[in-house]
């Protein structure tokens, strides 16, 4: 049975210590999609018992990550994202990504900080009921025990020496003034097994574990220990994790027997490599997911491209609405192997969700309070103050009507302010002129001709339509015995000063009859 009539119930629990990287929101969208399909609970909670490095700026990056993702929880840290304004508001303030934070759900606090005499309970018990001891060695001890047991070749583990004190030297231990960490007395004989929802039975040997911490010695748990008793108080019923928490399983399947609980049932996803085959990391490019945000991957591309990340339908489908992952997802599909991350395809699925789009749908993905930081840029870009909300809001609708134009090229946000800029300016310079564009397109022979002949014509024109110049332009072509390439690339980079573009009498209209001649007259004047 994987949760068939089990009341499902999973979580995310990341370590804030630093933004959410593609490995974490891959797991937290396997987690969120086997909970949305079956009608389950999804939970988010914060391990944040590395007190050095967790912060609260972590805390809100990845709060923020996974919002801008797409993946909402019914449980733990509540947020409010500020602002919650439009485009036009972001023209008036600059954006903000300041959180307000509370926890929402029955099983909470959501921060291991905050839990902490419930595990100092648990651990208790387990004293008492001995499955668990008191270790007083110190530092210099641990090390000579970890130095001797790689001298015989040996896994270097705890040898139990804390194991079996009376009270008497427990006594004397305290009186020197040693703090005591809780250690968990694991059996030394026997295995320990589970059966793994994507891998099968894995088993371990107990001897191959050690003595392993469960509380330090000023009270905070270790992951093994808090992890078991955050799912067991929250009920979590599935453990969907990376493969690289394989080897926690065992210690972690003991602690629930220890205690008297019913283990949850465990899923471990393959892990993410780069292309060479080694573990994901910088070398291999961005990890962090802020970094997509940043370049302008739409969420929806990254979360289609994150699923295919170790799991694959029966008839190998590549693109999905949100709708078709939530229902086709399963764990029983998911891959055994580890997955290889490929940013070439990444950005190909970026470029297709955005030639999908309806234009209107495009640009109101784009006027989100998340990624209007793209459109300002755009403004900026050109040099744009509106003082008057009637005038920004003349300056916007051009401004989409210039994105709907080159959409088609359009594979990362981060670019539209360079496809778009020539279109939105009232006059081109020297430096808005390709040196390609120059060189292989005005330096041809006949081009001064040919762009004296069709300035001419566009000035007759009364009704500068996409229609109207075609037509005319066409009819030159072939009064002149001219190919299209001869006349439209000279046309393209006059009043682009670039080789691509839209569509180049969709091009034209948009700039407008008066900007055309502007810009032919300047490339003749300086070019030709």
């Amino acid at each position: 049975m994987i949760g068939g009539s089990m009341s499902v119930r999973v979580r995310f629990a990341p370590s804030p210590t630093g933004f959410l990287h593609l490995g974490g929101a891959r797991t937290a969208l396997f987690n969120w999609l086997f909970a949305r399909q079956r009608g389950g609970i999804f939970i988010l909670r914060i391990e944040d018992t590395d007190e050095v490095r967790s912060t609260d700026e972590a805390v809100q990056a990845i709060i923020h990550g996974l919002h801008w993702l797409g993946m909402d929880w019914d449980e733990g840290p509540d947020y409010r994202e500020l602002p919650t304004a439009g485009i036009l508001e972001f023209k008036r303030r600059p954006e903000s990504k300041e959180l307000e934070i509370k926890d929402k759900g029955k099983y909470g606090p959501y921060f291991q900080m905050k839990r902490l005499d419930l595990y100092k309970k648990y651990a208790e018990r387990l004293i008492q009921s001995g499955r668990a001891y008191r270790c007083y060695c110190l530092l210099e001890q641990l090390e000579e025990m970890r130095k001797k047991a790689l001298e015989e070749k040996r896994p270097p583990k705890y040898d139990g020496r804390c194991r079996n004190l009376t009270p008497e030297e427990e006594e004397r231990y305290r009186k020197e003034g040693r703090k005591a960490v809780i250690r968990f007395k694991t059996p030394r004989e026997g295995v320990t097994e589970f059966e793994d929802i994507v891998r099968g039975k894995v088993s371990f040997e107990n001897k191959l574990l050690d003595d392993f911490v469960m509380l330090k010695s000023n009270g905070t748990p270790t992951y093994n220990f808090a992890v078991v008793v955050d799912d067991r108080e929250m009920e979590i019923s599935h453990v969907i994790r990376g493969d690289d928490h394989i080897s926690n399983t065992p210690r972690q399947i003991l602690l629930y027997e220890a205690l008297g609980w019913e283990k949850p049932l465990f899923a471990h996803i393959p892990m993410i490599l780069g292309s060479d085959g080694s573990r994901l990391s910088k070398r291999h490019g961005a990890t962090s997911l802020n970094y997509y945000e940043e370049q302008g991957y739409l969420p929806q591309a990254l979360m289609n491209y994150l699923a295919l990340l170790g799991w694959a339908t029966e008839d190998s489908q590549q693109i999905f609405t949100r709708g078709e992952l939530i229902t086709k997802f399963s764990l029983e599909r998911c891959a055994k192997s580890a997955a290889i991350f490929d940013p070439q395809k990444l950005l190909w699925m970026n470029g297709e969700y955005i030639r999908k789009m309806k234009p209107d749908e495009f640009w109101n993905q784009l006027s989100k309070p998340f990624l209007s930081p793209f459109i300002m840029a755009v403004l900026k870009e050109i040099s744009v103050e509106a003082k008057e909300d009637e005038e920004f809001q003349e300056i916007l609708h051009k401004v989409k009507i210039a994105i709907s134009l080159e959409q088609e090229k359009i594979k990362l946000l981060k670019d539209i302010p360079y496809l778009i800029k020539y279109m939105l300016k009232e006059d081109l310079e020297n430096k808005d002129y390709e040196d390609d564009a120059k060189d292989k397109v005005l330096k041809v022979s006949g081009v001064k001709q040919i762009l004296f002949d069709c300035r001419d014509r566009l000035a007759r024109l009364e009704d500068f339509s996409e229609e109207k110049i075609e037509k005319e332009i066409r009819n030159y072509t072939q009064e002149s015995s001219r190919k299209t390439s001869e006349v439209f690339h000279p046309i393209r980079v006059a009043v682009s000063g670039r080789t691509r573009g839209p569509g180049l009498f969709a091009l034209l209209s948009f700039l407008g009859k008066e900007r055309v001649l502007k810009r032919i007259d300047y490339t003749i004047r300086n070019y030709l």
